[in-house]
Order: C-alpha cells, then structure tokens, then sequence
C-alpha cells in the first residue's frame, strides 16, 4: 500500500509538468542572446507541423471534397505534435515540461544550467517542494535582452494552448482561461509542487495564448485595439496549391467532370519570439510568491547572501512597460510588485 501510494504521488509529481529557476545567482553571467536559435528552432517545427497537416489530407486527395481541404483540427493536431516532437501520431501527453527538456538539449550553448544545490532554492525539503527536489532547475537564457527560464517555453507552448482552446476554442473566453491558469499556479504547477506561485509562468501562459490564436488569427489578439488587428497577419493560411490541382487533373486523364481545386496550408507570416516577449518573463522582475512564510524566509535569506541589496522588482521600469502592454489583464499576470509604481 505504501509503494502505491508513493506511485500515486510520484506520477502526480511527475505530470504536473512544472519546473523552477533561480533568477538571481545567473544573473550577471555573460550569456549569447539565444533569439535567433529560438526562432529558428520554432520556425522549422512550425513548418514540419504544417506539412503534417498537408500530406494527411493530401494522401486522401481521392476521398476529399474541395471544401475539405485545410482542416483546422488536422492543423492544430499536427502543429502541437511537430513543436513538442512527439511523432505523428496523438497530442495528449504534449507537456511543456517535456518541451523544457528538449530545449535544454538544443539551446545549451546559450543558456547556463545552475544546480539546485547552488541556488537561492538549496534549503528547500521534500516536504516544501517535491517536484523542485526531484527534477531540479530549469536553464536560463538570455533571449532579446531579457533573463528567462526555458520553462517558460514550455508554459507557452503547453498551458498557452490551454488557454486558447478554453478561451476561443470552447468559448469560454479569457478571463476564464486566465483563472483557470491562476488556479494551476496555486496547485499542481506551483504552490503544491514547488512552493513557488510564478507570475512569470501565467505571462508565458497569456502570451501562449496568443500564439495559438494568431496561428489563424481567427480572433482579433487582445492585446491590440481594431486598427491594430487590421495589420496583423495569421502565421497560417489555407492557398490554392496549383501543382497538386494540375496533377490530381492528370491522373484523372484531364476529366473535368472528376476536377477539384486542390488545398493547402501555407506559412503565410514568419514567427518571431520578440512579437511576445516582455521583461514580465523574468522572475527576477515579475517577481514570484512562495506557500507560506518559513519559505519565503527561506529564500529571502539565501538572495541576500548571493546579491546583497536585490530587491525584485530588479528594474521596476520593465513593470511600467508591462502594466502599458498587458492593460487590464495586468493584474492577473503580475506581481502586486510589479503593479506599484516603484519609479
């Protein structure tokens, strides 16, 4: 009974998919700006998930009717799978955690990957964060001049997805989604698991949510007004694909009566990181929250011994630019330190 019950937490721990940085004792540390590789990375995934949803409708080209083409489902399905890499087959497990460890691998000559025994977090026990204790942190990386964690691609891609599909998809909208996400940071993903309530977490999660929609852009994005909209581009679009119309037509032996305009998807506008990126993403400014006192006392402890004199927000000018950017969604994505003028 004891082994199951261990099994039981250990799975639980496990899926929660949640992981932790120190954003204090890197920070100095010269690292290249990791922007371009990023990109590139997600642009070819993007691609791949894009030519996933093509050659699934493509080898049915017989069987599908000309507004059957650029399924929307097939697209997303296929798009999850080619950025968390998971084959071509299935989005259930598709956890940003995984996603986490994939980039730790692939952006390691840009990021620096800081043991737990050596950061503020080395006094925590099992019993203030079992996951932190038994996954350890996360990287960092130093992305168009700002400190974040790689988790936080994780939550943008995984929870960010969540968040559209509560938002859009089932039409919740995204005030519900964002208190769904708050909700994640009080349990599984945060308090229960780790200790720590990341406000940095929830703006990955938000912006995530940003990505998915403008994949389409079949709702204007939040955080711009109208006009704004207007000159915005999806990252994908459904176009006429001549070659494959001209060689259906030839297989059909130029039959016109057997004729069917042939579609297909098309990266219609290049991903860039930047489009979503804030210094809300730094813990070290976008401060965190911890479970209990003990904690928070704790790491206060341990910060002081590493950078005498920090206090977080590190530079409250990034809360002014994130208050103006994230408007009336600000206070449920940063910290109540974040939200006081400190300038």
């Amino acid at each position: 009974m004891k082994f199951i019950v261990f099994a039981a937490i250990f799975v639980f721990i496990w899926n929660a998919h949640s992981a932790e940085l120190d954003s204090v004792t890197p920070r100095g540390i010269e690292l290249e700006d990791g922007i371009n590789e990023i990109n590139r990375i997600i642009s070819k995934r993007l691609q791949e998930g894009i030519e996933r949803a093509n050659s699934k409708q493509l080898n049915d080209i017989e069987d599908t009717e000309s507004h059957e083409f650029c399924d929307e489902k097939i697209l997303y399905d296929s798009i999850r799978s080619a950025i968390f890499q998971t084959g071509l087959s299935g989005t259930g497990s598709l956890k940003g955690y995984a996603l986490d460890k994939q980039l730790r691998v692939l952006l390691e000559k840009f990021s620096y990957a800081l043991p737990l025994e050596l950061s503020i977090m080395k006094d925590w026990n099992y019993l203030d964060g079992l996951s932190l204790k038994l996954k350890g942190l996360t990287s960092i990386i130093q992305v168009n001049e700002h400190l974040i964690g790689l988790d936080k691609l994780g939550h943008f891609f995984a929870e960010g997805w969540s968040y559209f599909e509560q938002a859009y998809l089932d039409g919740e909208g995204i005030r519900e989604a964002m208190e769904w996400g708050i909700e994640k940071e009080r349990g599984k993903f945060g308090y229960t698991t780790t200790g720590i309530f990341s406000y940095a977490d929830l703006v990955a999660n938000f912006n995530g949510m940003r990505f998915w929609n403008r994949i389409l852009l079949k709702n204007r994005d939040p955080l711009k007004n109208y006009f704004e909209g207007l000159i915005d581009r999806a990252y994908v679009e459904c176009k006429y694909n001549i070659v494959e119309t001209i060689v259906h037509l030839h297989r059909q032996d130029w039959n016109v009566e057997e004729f069917k305009i042939v579609k297909a998807w098309k990266i219609n506008h290049r991903f860039d990181f930047r489009y979503y990126l804030d210094g809300a993403w730094d813990e070290g400014i976008n401060c965190n929250s911890y479970a209990n006192i003990p904690l928070e006392e704790k790491i206060s402890k341990r910060i002081q011994e590493v950078a005498p004199g920090f206090k977080c927000p590190i530079e409250a000018v990034e809360c002014l630019r994130a208050r103006d950017k994230y408007g009336s969604y600000a206070k449920n994505i940063l910290h109540p330190n974040c939200l006081i003028n400190h300038i």
